[in-house]
Formats: structure tokens, sequence, C-alpha cells
């Protein structure tokens, strides 16, 4: 008789850690029958209230990844732990925020960040009082009744943002937020982020493609190769914040990301 193959749910994770992801592998099949290996090997354990970055190529499989320790795509091989419990689907406890703002055109403002709450049958009064604090601390109480094709770009993303925040995640998923928005709004952004991290801590992973973003943000940098996507290197950023970008230690990481990446 055939052995049924059992799949450990749980795994021990060194203490302090909040997410494991363990020898993790994708491949993808094309319709032709082509297997295309975006990730390779993935290991990774991510801190408690941890701001840790991803950077890497175009390609390499960071989105991916995201999208697996969301529960939103499977692993071809490997898992992910979250404090010990292997992900096979979505969880409140893990929150994503996407490169496109991903709002309901036809809710208003308060009404697209008390989405999550109202999916989980909080009442109406409880869903909207969480969301008027959390567009408060994004700077957007003025704007609950609007609609998203009346913001701007920077507007859109911090309702994404206060929507992911009110649902209250203990893990934070950021997949290249930013990335759409100018220079200018991009640093506001980048700067509002930390401060509401700061608040509470949540564990947040995010990705770009800007080494300076990275430098600015993160606690530790982990910087990929091209596909299939592997951990090259992880890099800790070792001085304070608020940063100056203008001190000649912030421009040196700065260069050593880029020739990493253009090895």
């Amino acid at each position: 008789m055939a052995q049924t193959q059992v799949f450990p749910f749980q795994k021990k994770a060194p203490a302090g850690t909040v997410l494991l992801i363990d020898h993790l592998s994708k491949t993808f099949f094309l319709k032709n029958g082509q297997a295309i290996e975006a990730l390779k090997e993935i290991h990774l354990e991510i801190q408690e209230n941890e701001f840790f970055c991803l950077v890497g190529p175009s390609g390499c499989g960071k989105s991916t990844l995201l999208r697996i320790i969301a529960g939103l795509e499977q692993p071809t091989s490997g898992a992910v732990f979250y404090r010990g419990e292997r992900i096979e689907k979505p969880r409140r406890e893990i929150g994503m925020v996407f490169q496109h703002y991903t709002l309901l055109p036809w809710r208003n403002v308060e009404d697209n960040v008390a989405l999550g709450l109202e999916l989980r049958g909080r009442p109406r009064r409880e869903c909207l009082e969480v969301a008027h604090k959390f567009l408060r601390i994004m700077g957007l109480e003025g704007f609950a009744k609007a609609y998203p094709y009346e913001l701007s770009g920077g507007m859109q993303q911090r309702v994404a943002i206060a929507r992911a925040l009110a649902n209250e995640p203990e893990v934070l998923l950021m997949d290249e937020p930013f990335g759409a928005l100018d220079a200018h709004t991009r640093i506001l952004l980048q700067k509002e982020l930390l401060r509401i991290w700061s608040l509470d801590q949540p564990t947040i992973i995010f990705v770009t493609h800007s080494v300076d973003e990275a430098v600015y943000l993160a606690d530790r940098i982990g910087v990929m190769e091209r596909r299939p996507g592997r951990i090259k290197e992880i890099i800790p950023v070792d001085f304070p914040r608020p940063r100056d970008r203008a001190l000649p230690e912030y421009g040196r990481l700065c260069q050593r990301l880029l020739d990493l990446l253009g090895d």
C-alpha cells in the first residue's frame, strides 16, 4: 500500500522569527508545456517588527515570493511558516499592498478602507470608526466621501495602505507600492510609511526596484539574483533613522547594492 505523504503544518522557527521561508521554489508551466523556474531554494527568516526590503532585477520572482507568503500562490516545493504554522491560504494576520491601487471604484474612500472589516462581519459602525482612525493616520480624514477617481495617485495609494492597516495585520507585504509615483510624492510616502511603522511596528516585507528606497527604509535588504530568483546576499542597514541621503555611508551602501545587482 502506498504511503500517504504528510506535510509539516508546523515548524519550529528561531525565537523572534515571525516568518520562515523554508527552501522555497516555484516553477510555472506555460501552455506549450515549457517550465519556467521563477524561484529556487529561497530560505529567509523574517524577524518580529522588522522592516525587510527585497531588491532584484525585473522578473527575478520578487512579486511571486510575496504572493506565496500572502497565501495567494502555492510553492512547487518548500513552504512558508507564520509563527510555526504553514501558510496555505490567505490569513488575516498577513496584509498586502499591491503596486496598483486595487481600490473599488464604486466605493468611496471610507468604504474602501472598511472593506476587509465588513467581509469579516464586523458591525457597520465599528467598520467606519476603524476606517476613520486610519484615514486620520494617513492624513486623509477630509476625503472619506471621495471616490478613487477624484484622488491623485499618491492619495489612492494612501487609501490602499489605510485599507491594509485597518485589518491590523501583524505582517504587511508591500509590492512596489510607490513604483508608479513621481519622485517627490514617493519620498513623502516613504517618510509617512516610516512614521506609521514606528507607531505599532508591524513586520514589513517591501519589494522595490530602487536601491535608494531600500536603504532609506530597511533594517535589512535581501538582494535577489536573476531568474530563477535566489537570495544572493542579505545586507543589514546599520545606521539610524531618520536617514540622511547626503551621508557618505548612505551613498556607499547604495553603490554596493548597485554593484551586486550589476554582477
